[in-house]
């Protein structure tokens, strides 16, 4: 088995903070995850997160115009310049502190960052300035006396307007103008949200927090302004003026006057410089004089928060966003309602309540159609189609951590349960959240899915279990015990018939028919909670395994014994149970870190796994011992087994994955999930710096006013915050491990959300078996042959997707069946599958399924199959998605051809009829013509 997992994909989290983006084309959303950054097509409906991970949060994103380049800068003001293209970091600057926001310029040479009260302007990397020099810095302004909030660029690049905290906004010159130099525009009654230009000339306008918009209009066009010429200036010792004098010019002259009077003495030569110094000034000081200085005068001012106080007086405005080519202001308020306005007579012309929290950004895409909002307190993305009032996307992820996740038997599909009482159906191949239901009120304890692929089964800390129907999404059986317990854990036998579940107060398992709805037995003879059940995935068998806190490991045989059960003595408290894909062995995690194999039918140990050393610790900032101490009270929590059953996949309370070998208790690999230090425990030791005699630095907690002017946090019932809390960081979790059925990829559920690892065979170099001689031409050239069988086994050997590809695709449809009887034993998996993994992105699905017949066919039936099941469940799998999209598009399309041959039959009905009328035209004129 290879162990070759990249990470490919983030679900469960669609948005935490910072600004969304959308792409030049106006197709995609970029969205910061976390210290991850995710792309959501919503073209092809799809999403993907970048192979990119920061030390901390992604605050601040900007994306160049080309879309070749994208700027990331996290909490600390580290900055990633990240290409689109390769989907690499190719540049780190540090900037020391946050950044507020970054913003390119329309022409692409130029991006401003904004770090407290500086704006720093820096020419952008890429293809329009001609070099790479990243991180240039040409200019820095710093008249702001508080942070600024935000920044935008004239359109022509020359200008750069920026808000602050101050109540001010500011207009700066990239360029030295003798009619400008810097503006303020005051008269702004609270922070500045945003600030904008107009698409042709330097009118502008400003949102502040209050919902006060005002109007300004500029004095002077774009043609009107005067550029200083380039050189350095001086200022003579005796003057007192602050006009610029041009130094070249005057020293050009100077020369010429030093070859004309060379026997002149240096008074003279004093003198003529002064008298160039002096004219040079007066000729500057007549030209600015005439030259029409920059001014601003206000248009109007608008009151956008009178229609949104009606019902909530204490709404404030936290987002906007203009789009120039139609004039369209968009504004976001804290209660979730979000209004567009046409400027610039102000008038609304759409509103919508989206939640009942307050929305964090909004992006508007290069056409105006799609108004991009995000909430950081849902974690919710949403893609609003403002002129047909429909969502273009609409996700939303677990408001609090996952708790559990499942695959479905063919790995298409991933559900997921939270603290929230949510559970969610996540489509592996595109991303996206298809279904949620939210039937329980407490935090999900245990979910899995059923073999048959047509319901889920979740157990909750609400005291119920529920059954939820795939094909109808609705929740139709709800299981419940006598007395109220609080499940812990839920297991599902392999013919979907019986349900078990596990108490965490009452230490009694539950067992209930599916079928019926009825509970058939409660199983007694726990002494603590029970943290896992499973039932033997072998079909003949009906064995339940359990493992409680009482340490001990038990085997029941429910449906025929009754309560009847062989008890076997754990060495610490038990916390998983997980059996061997055949059914023969299972493994149990327990409190002091190891992982112990006992064979189901001797009920012996047969192996096992010390592995508190590999699951490493971080230390948190508010421990009082040193991570390496804390290490001796973590353990595994979580265990999987890997579709071949030779290894198994362990995680717990630490950064650290790990993947053992089942038969030599060896340490395969070990995966560490995330380097986000804005998550606690991720460092082993503690910042010095923080350390005073009054404690540690870390947990002093920075507060800032929220949107309603009072503390972020809050409590339920009270309109102010509890200035007594603390805002703690999370702490990172693996908190339950799940294999794919296909054996292509494992899931993680973690603090940040469902982390996807899978396998990218494309980038590694794995031959098998290969041989002296055989390389890529002579692959080709054994094709160009027509010896079919020999080229795809050459192909097998060197394991080079395109190669295996041409060489396939190259067989003539009729020799397929031919080709596949000649080809030996040994290479027929790794030949299937191939098949089976293109069958998701090719467009010659028949062609392919030829092929796949034949393999089954020729095969299929002998004694030593060599099919195993992680192929063929990758097979299905493919195969279902290929079905589910051709059947939605034959669907769409079977009504549009029957409307298209109605109406072609309606026409052929209509030309027949006026041929007919022509035809007794003719008669009736011909009998006319014989009676006269």
């Amino acid at each position: 088995m290879k162990f070759a997992y990249k990470f490919s994909n983030l679900l469960g989290s669609v948005y935490r903070e910072g600004n969304l983006l959308f792409t030049p084309d106006g197709m995609s959303v970029i969205s910061p995850v976390g210290n991850r950054i995710t792309i959501y097509d919503l073209k092809n409906n799809k999403s993907q997160t970048l192979p990119i991970e920061s030390r901390f949060n992604f605050h601040a994103l900007d994306l160049s115009p080309n879309g070749y380049s994208l700027i990331a800068i996290n909490e600390e003001g580290e900055a990633y310049v990240i290409s689109m293209i390769s989907k690499v970091v190719i540049h780190r600057y540090r900037f020391k502190r946050k950044v507020q926001c970054v913003k390119f310029s329309p022409d692409g040479k130029h991006f401003a960052v904004c770090k407290e009260g500086t704006v720093f302007i820096f020419t952008a990397p890429g293809l329009l300035t001609g070099e790479y020099n990243p991180f240039v810095m040409e200019r820095v302004f710093h008249d702001s006396i508080d942070d600024i909030t935000c920044i935008e660029w004239s359109f022509d690049s020359k200008l750069l307007l920026v808000g602050s905290k101050d109540k001010c906004a500011r207009l700066y010159k990239l360029d030295k103008c003798m009619n400008f130099k810097k503006y303020t525009l005051g008269s702004h009654s609270d922070v500045i949200v945003g600030c904008f230009f107009e698409k042709s000339n330097y009118d502008l306008s400003t949102v502040c927090r209050n919902g006060h918009l005002q109007l300004w209009d500029c004095s002077l066009e774009p043609s009107d302004l005067v550029y200083e010429p380039l050189g350095k200036k001086i200022k003579p010792n005796d003057s007192d003026s602050e006009d610029d004098v041009d130094l070249n010019k005057v020293l050009e002259k100077t020369e010429k006057q030093k070859k004309i009077s060379e026997n002149k003495p240096s008074d003279d030569e004093e003198n003529i410089v002064m008298d160039e110094v002096r004219n040079t000034r007066s000729k500057n000081k007549l030209l600015k004089e005439q030259v029409k200085k920059l001014n601003y005068s206000k248009l109007g001012r608008h009151y956008l928060l009178d229609e949104v106080r009606k019902n909530d007086k204490d709404a404030v405005l936290t987002a906007a966003a203009y789009h120039q080519e139609t004039r369209i202001l968009i504004v976001g308020f804290s209660n979730g309602a979000f209004f567009l306005y046409e400027m610039p007579e102000v008038n609304m012309i759409h509103s919508l309540s989206i939640t009942s929290h307050h929305i964090s950004s909004i992006s508007i895409n290069s056409s105006g159609d799609w108004i991009a909002i995000g909430s950081k307190e849902l974690g919710q993305l949403l893609v609003w189609e403002w002129q047909s009032e429909t969502y273009a996307m609409k996700q939303q992820g677990h408001s609090s951590n996952m708790n559990c996740v499942a695959y479905s038997p063919d790995g298409q599909f991933i559900v997921t349960g939270g603290d929230d009482g949510k559970i969610k159906l996540w489509n592996t191949s595109n991303g996206f959240c298809t279904v949620t239901f939210h039937e329980h009120t407490s935090s999900i304890s245990g979910i899995l899915c059923s073999k048959n692929r047509k319901f889920i089964v979740s157990a909750s800390l609400d005291g119920t279990v529920r059954a939820y129907d795939l094909m109808r999404y609705r929740n139709f059986k709800t299981f419940t015990s006598p007395r109220p317990v609080q499940f812990a854990c839920v297991a599902l036998d392999p013919s979907d018939e019986f349900i078990a579940a596990g108490g965490q107060d009452v230490f009694e398992i539950f067992l209930w028919s599916m079928k019926l709805g009825t509970l058939v037995e409660i199983l007694s003879g726990h002494e603590g909670p029970v943290m896992s059940v499973a039932f033997n995935p072998n079909p003949a068998s009906t064995e339940l395994a359990s493992v409680s806190w009482d340490k001990t490991l038990k085997f029941w045989d429910a449906i025929e014994k009754g309560s009847s059960h062989n008890t076997i003595q754990l060495t610490s408290d038990g916390l998983c149970v997980v059996y061997k894909p055949n059914g023969e062995e299972v493994a149990v995690a327990t409190l002091n870190g190891q992982i112990s194999f006992f064979h189901c039918k001797s009920e012996t140990q047969v192996g096992t796994i010390e592995g508190r050393n590999d699951l490493g610790s971080g230390r948190s900032e508010t421990d009082l011992i040193t991570a390496k101490k804390s290490l001796e009270g973590k353990a595994f929590t979580t265990l999987s087994y890997t579709a071949d059953g030779n290894c198994i996949l362990a995680g717990g309370q630490s950064k650290n994955v790990c993947i053992y070998s089942v038969k030599e208790s060896i340490l395969l690999k070990k995966f560490e999930i995330t380097q986000n230090r804005s998550l606690d425990a991720v460092d082993d030791f503690i910042n010095r710096r923080k350390l005073t005699e009054f404690g540690n630095l870390g947990l002093v907690e920075e507060r800032a006013e929220s949107e309603g002017g009072n503390v972020a946090l809050r409590l339920p019932g009270v309109r102010k915050g509890d200035l007594a809390s603390r805002n703690m960081k999370p702490e990172i979790r693996v908190f339950c491990l799940q294999f794919s059925p296909t054996g292509q990829a494992w899931s993680a559920v973690t603090t940040e959300g469902l982390l996807i690892y899978s396998l990218d065979v494309g980038l590694v170099f794995d031959p098998f078996e290969l041989e002296l001689g055989i390389t890529p031409m002579t692959v080709k050239e054994t094709l160009r042959k027509t010896d079919y069988s020999k080229a795809v086994m050459m192909a097998l050997k060197l394991n080079e997707v395109s190669l295996i590809r041409e060489v396939i695709e190259n067989v003539p449809r009729s020799d397929v069946v031919l080709t596949v009887a000649s080809v030996s034993g040994a290479y027929i998996e790794r030949l299937m599958k191939f098949v089976a993994s293109e069958l998701e992105e090719s467009r010659h699905i028949h062609f392919y399924l030829l092929w796949v017949e034949s393999i089954l066919t020729e095969h299929g039936p002998k004694e030593n199959a060599i099919f195993k099941l992680p192929t063929l469940l990758l097979l299905q799998k493919n195969m279902q998605q290929k079905y589910d999209d051709l059947s939605k598009i034959c669907d769409f399309n079977q009504y549009t051809i029957m409307y298209l041959q109605k109406l072609s039959q309606l026409k052929h009905r209509k030309n027949n009829k006026e041929i007919q009328d022509v035809m007794s035209d003719n008669e009736s004129n011909h009998v006319s013509m014989d009676v006269d």
